[in-house]
């Protein structure tokens, strides 16, 4: 294993009928932002379960944050908070909102454009207004680490960001609240938890036996619980997803070991491009992306061959052919489709999605540094 780090100040209140904690969580005297997404939080009660758990503190209210975030929408919150001189955010929905409500803690105080704050990923992020979180979606993992994603609709570009100043203070994890959720948006979610494990284990071998067996243990979780997500909305379950959604990305599956991303960063042009669902986007890209990359990836997908699927039969050839299929059956059984034509994508993209990957510096990406543009075309070739 590699020498690392690890930090992560997010205290995580998880539970049934946990909102009502914000009135302890939450400063008495904060003069409190709360932002929110389309409207399911008000259609569902929760964002009035939210308002009264806040009791007399002083409270304004931001909604409209989209599926993939944007910087125009965002930097309307950002003046909002200006004007008001509002001091504490918080977070009500999924991914999406935490991650906006994360670039606007950074956004507020930054002396500069603060599109420079994705330019730069984060780097140049020096503080950032405190924060919380009631996660209603749980998917991305963005309850309890430090990065996020926005979009920018006037240039087409999706970009990460992460800076030790954005992580939440806390985050509620109830998991009633999923369930009115609609069976896309679970699907999404079990998606999206699969991948961001894999982007931290299937890459090669450092001896990390305790990451690999977390990781593979969450994938298997994931495996075992997809189907009963969308079809039972048995408590138990949801709480098992939000659970794993959370801790495949809260740092500690890739604590040590090498970590790939380039599945996520080859998906956010295809998001940024065309709208697909980010979840959506990855179960294109990933089993496609395994299969240009095997050699490289060889031994750990024998690995993940035997211990995820428990396949044990055939060649090594023909092992890592099932792995990866077996992989691709997996989202297509949560009605993710996995190929680019069933997106009304053809080959005729590709170069336009090679050239916006060069133009955000996405030219080396993977573990190794080797995905170049040439095998990024590849791989979405591989795609369609």
């Amino acid at each position: 294993m590699f020498d690392f780090e690890f930090h992560n100040p997010t205290k995580i209140v998880f539970g049934r009928q946990t909102v009502a904690r914000l009135d302890t969580l939450v400063p008495a005297n904060a003069r409190v932002l709360v932002l929110y997404g389309g409207g399911s939080a008000q259609k569902n009660g929760t964002l009035d379960e939210v308002l009264g758990a806040l009791g007399s503190r002083e409270i304004q209210q931001f909604g409209g944050i989209e599926a993939n975030p944007t910087y125009e929408t965002l930097m309307r919150a950002v003046e909002l908070i200006r004007e008001q001189k509002l001091d504490f955010l918080l977070a009500v929905g999924g991914g999406s909102v935490i991650d906006g409500t994360k670039f606007v803690a950074a956004a507020v105080a930054y002396q500069g454009e603060p599109w420079e704050i994705l330019e730069t990923y984060g780097a140049k992020v020096t503080q950032a207004l405190p924060f919380g979180s009631v996660l209603t979606l749980p998917a991305t993992g963005s309850e309890m680490n430090n990065g996020g994603v926005v979009t920018r609709k006037s240039t087409q570009s999706k970009l990460p960001f992460r800076s030790p100043h954005v992580f939440p203070q806390f985050s509620i994890l109830d998991p009633d609240k999923t369930l009115t959720l609609p069976p896309r948006q679970l699907a999404n979610g079990v998606a999206d938890a699969f991948t961001h494990v894999v982007e931290q284990y299937l890459t090669y071998p450092v001896e990390g036996r305790v990451q690999d067996r977390f990781a593979e243990g969450l994938l298997q979780t994931l495996v075992e619980i997809g189907p009963k997500v969308l079809n039972d909305p048995d408590d138990d379950v949801r709480a098992n997803l939000m659970w794993v959604a959370t801790l495949a990305l809260n740092g500690l599956v890739g604590a040590g070991v090498p970590q790939d991303w380039s599945t996520h960063m080859i998906g956010h042009e295809l998001t940024a491009g065309y709208g697909i669902d980010h979840a959506r986007t990855l179960a294109v890209v990933l089993p496609a992306n395994l299969q240009i990359r095997r050699e490289s990836k060889r031994r750990k997908l024998l690995q993940y061959a035997e211990r995820v699927w428990h396949i044990t039969e055939g060649s090594e050839e023909q092992r890592i052919d099932a792995a990866i299929e077996r992989t691709r059956s997996f989202f297509e059984s949560l009605d993710i489709r996995t190929r680019l034509h069933d997106y009304d994508i053809g080959a005729d993209a590709i170069d336009a999605l090679i050239a916006q990957l060069e133009a955000h510096g996405m030219t080396q990406l993977g573990e190794g540094k080797d995905v170049t543009p040439d095998v990024s075309r590849r791989i979405l070739e591989a795609s369609l």
